[in-house]
């Protein structure tokens, strides 16, 4: 999960298909790819590796088109994820879609902070693995700090930019070179079938399915700044353009890492565990290349992202979907105050990692969590207009557009189950308070606060945070 400064344009500004592509590119290679090794070490052989990335690669191909299709089918529809699930499922359900992708956004950019504390900590180690006191004051500093830079409008985007996307592609393309000069293919051979820890094939693959949809986290950005696109089109090409042309990057960095170390010694390896991995193959010089490489990758990722986050509210609010005063913005189009409620999120995230017994896997795996909810809804309203005439669309539907619609949400269902009952329950929790704005928003506009159908979401919700509550105070799931 990652993207570049340049993501975020001004409104006088019409993206072309090149800057769709980089805008993709950009939020899906990132902080996340450097954590790959040890993720899938923890669950999986190279079996089960190949498997998952099989899977996650059909899986979120199918979502991939998902987006290429609807942005061709409905160019009314801005703002991507959020703009599906309203059309297609009604206003609350279009609510909770943007307030889970602009959560799981906030979420994700916490693992940048921890991330960065457990680098350094490898030289510092009174910030552990980024879930230290003083690594959660230190990253609060910087946290507020990008707030202050991003509020002033981010003059220094382009330069900002090329630095980052050197320091993201760099070091990832050296390691995958290196891994596979120094790969021994006896380590390798005894990596296959995994470690007596790993359990059946079938957990091996369900371990890591949400690590999985992590790193894809940003297929869908193009969508997400559809409404500046020079040709909605392009919207579609640049996402797929983007998901092809960095799959192959996030399987070579896992398949590869099986091939230098035992997978028990990976899975032992501190975060960024890909420096940890070239560190065992080349020396001390391969290990602080990656870290240097990841700490400024992450930075300007994190400044991209938290603009994502802000664009998704800002665009609710426009829709009256969230309350009047996320609609507010500076002249320099920075949307305030959705910017001090991302900033906010992050910040108590990042003192409940402290808490946490993996501060990076926990924030890691709650934002692909709060991420299922929206990419559900959206697969979920293509197989919606492809099963029956939709009077707004722009094409006629196809045998296509079913097949790839039916198999998206199919593959974002089983996503859910093998999150397991821990992830949708803590999902749940950060979902259920957010219908105060919603609320907000009904009353703004003197309208009524619920519909029957709705209520029955809403009591749905509810119930879902107060069982995740009730499971976290009795242990019965943690963080």
């Amino acid at each position: 999960m990652s993207a570049t400064v340049e993501d975020k344009p001004s409104t006088a500004v019409k993206l072309s298909l090149l800057t769709l592509s980089a805008i993709v590119v950009g939020s899906m290679v990132g902080a996340g790819v450097f954590s790959l090794p040890r993720r899938f070490a923890e669950e999986t052989g190279v079996a089960g590796a190949l498997i998952a990335w099989a899977i996650a690669g059909v899986g979120m191909l199918m979502l991939a088109f998902v987006f290429q299709s609807l942005a061709v089918r409905r160019p009314d529809l801005d703002a991507g994820v959020y703009a599906y699930a309203k059309a297609g499922f009604g206003e609350y359900l279009g609510f909770f879609s943007a307030f889970g992708y602009w959560a799981s956004a906030c979420v994700g950019n916490v693992t940048y902070w921890v991330l960065i504390m457990s680098t350094i900590g490898a030289i510092w180690p009174a910030l552990g693995d980024g879930d230290t006191l003083l690594a959660v004051v230190l990253s609060s500093i910087g946290l507020w700090a990008f707030f202050l830079l991003i509020k002033r409008g981010v003059k220094e985007a382009a330069a900002i930019n090329r630095i980052v996307t050197v320091a993201k592609v760099v070091p990832i393309l050296v390691f995958v070179i290196l891994a596979l000069f120094y790969l021994d293919t006896d380590v390798f051979a005894e990596n296959w079938g995994g470690a007596d820890y790993a359990g059946s094939l079938f957990d091996q693959v369900r371990g890591t399915m949400l690590a999985t949809v992590f790193v894809f986290l940003g297929v869908e950005g193009a969508s997400v700044y559809s409404r500046h696109a020079k040709r909605r089109k392009d919207v579609g090409l640049a996402t797929i353009f983007g998901f092809l042309s960095v799959f192959a990057v996030f399987a070579s960095v896992t398949v590869v890492s099986y091939g230098i170390m035992p997978m028990s010694e990976i899975a032992e390896l501190r975060q960024p565990s890909m420096a940890g991995v070239l560190e065992y193959a080349v020396g001390t010089w391969g290990k602080v290349f990656v870290s240097v490489g990841l700490i400024i990758s992450v930075l300007g990722a994190y400044l991209a992202w938290t603009l994502m986050a802000a664009e998704v509210l800002y665009v609710a609010a426009k829709d009256d979907d969230m309350p009047r005063f996320l609609r507010r913005a500076t002249p320099d189009d920075v949307p305030v105050p959705a910017l001090v409620m991302s900033t906010v999120l992050v910040q108590v995230v990042l003192i409940i990692t402290m808490f946490s017994d993996d501060a990076f896997n926990f924030a890691l795996d709650l934002t692909s969590a709060l991420t299922l909810i929206p990419f559900l809804l959206a697969a979920a309203f293509a197989l919606k207009i492809s099963l029956r005439p939709d009077p707004l669309a722009q094409r006629e539907r196809t045998g296509r557009d079913l097949a790839v619609a039916l198999l998206a949400t199919l593959y974002t269902a089983f996503l859910l189950y093998a999150a397991g009952l821990r992830f949708v329950l803590l999902s749940f929790i950060v979902y259920a308070p957010a219908t105060i704005l919603f609320v907000m928003a009904r009353r703004e506009q003197s309208r009524r606060l619920f519909s029957p159908g709705e209520l029955v979401i809403c009591a749905v919700s509810a119930a879902g945070g107060v069982m995740g509550v009730i499971a976290l105070a009795a242990g019965w799931i943690s963080l």
